[in-house]
């Protein structure tokens, strides 16, 4: 048995509204999970929903499986990029505080990824992609901290 786990990430602009979308598949049973961001990028929300996907399992005694249209995430991983920046402290890198975030979740539940096309007719991808869409158009957008903390528009503080 396995767990599966399919997301999807999407920014209107980019930056500009975002948002993630998630399904959970486990013994036929499915979780969805959503969330919209006032300001934030594509890759970031893409990132996201994989780590929220992880953090909501609740055991490591079954393999987990990942199947994203991100190639920024998961050629980031299943190549190995990622641990090279991490042993760098992620010098000149994006999205540090999300790649932070997500490896003590890589090293809990070792995720192997699968790499869909988007867009493409593969039903959970386009279900995430909705659930994405949807979530970045809501009312109920919150602050990516991450995102928002690390710009620098040169306005803060002139007056």
């Amino acid at each position: 048995m396995s767990i599966q786990i399919y997301t999807d990430g999407a920014a209107k602009g980019n930056p500009g509204p975002g948002g993630y979308g998630t399904i959970l598949r486990f013994k036929g049973k499915e979780k969805e999970i959503s969330q919209g961001y006032r300001e934030t990028t594509n890759n970031r929300m893409e990132l996201l929903a994989v780590i929220v996907a992880l953090e909501a399992l609740k055991t490591t005694k079954h393999t987990v499986t990942v199947y994203s249209d991100s190639k920024y995430v998961v050629d980031a991983i299943e190549k190995g990029w990622l641990f090279g920046w991490e042993k760098k402290g992620f010098k000149k890198k994006k999205n540090v505080d999300l790649w932070k975030r997500y490896l003590p979740l890589h090293r809990k539940f070792s995720p192997k990824y699968v790499w869909v096309k988007g867009h493409s007719g593969h039903p959970e991808n386009e279900r995430c992609d909705r659930l994405a869409v949807e979530a970045a158009e809501s009312q109920d957008l919150k602050i990516d901290e991450g995102f928002e903390a690390t710009k620098s528009d040169g306005e803060e503080g002139m007056f």
